[in-house]
């Protein structure tokens, strides 16, 4: 499996490679539309290879989809460590009631107790 891996990305290179040699060309990046830009006094520009700008846009699209999942899956890993805190909070319940009782066994906690001894 690792070698196909291996295989895969060295396509993957070559085929970037590929693209790259084959859209040398350059291209101006205007911060603004011409008529724009005279108008507001701000003619920013730079010349680029098409390759470096198709690139960035692959690149800065994958940055955005991934920050956007974060945040769409923030609400998942909140009830995750709630849910962690709520198990915490009965585990210290369980020792507490142990602890009070000294060395008698409950039924109840015997019962909570069975899957840990199993696990």
């Amino acid at each position: 499996m690792r070698y196909l891996k291996y295989l895969f990305l060295a396509l993957l290179a070559l085929l970037l490679l590929t693209l790259s040699l084959a859209n040398r060309g350059t291209v101006t990046l205007r911060l603004l539309p011409e008529e724009l830009g005279a108008f507001a006094g701000v003619n920013w520009a730079v010349d680029l290879p098409l390759f470096l700008v198709a690139l960035a846009g692959v690149v800065i699209g994958l940055l955005v989809g991934f920050v956007w999942e974060w945040l769409r899956e923030h609400k998942h890993r909140a009830a995750a460590a709630e849910a962690q805190r709520k198990a915490a909070r009965f585990e210290r319940e369980v020792a507490q009631i142990r602890a009070r009782q000294g060395g008698t066994e409950d039924e109840i906690l015997a019962l909570l107790e069975e899957p840990r001894k199993a696990g």
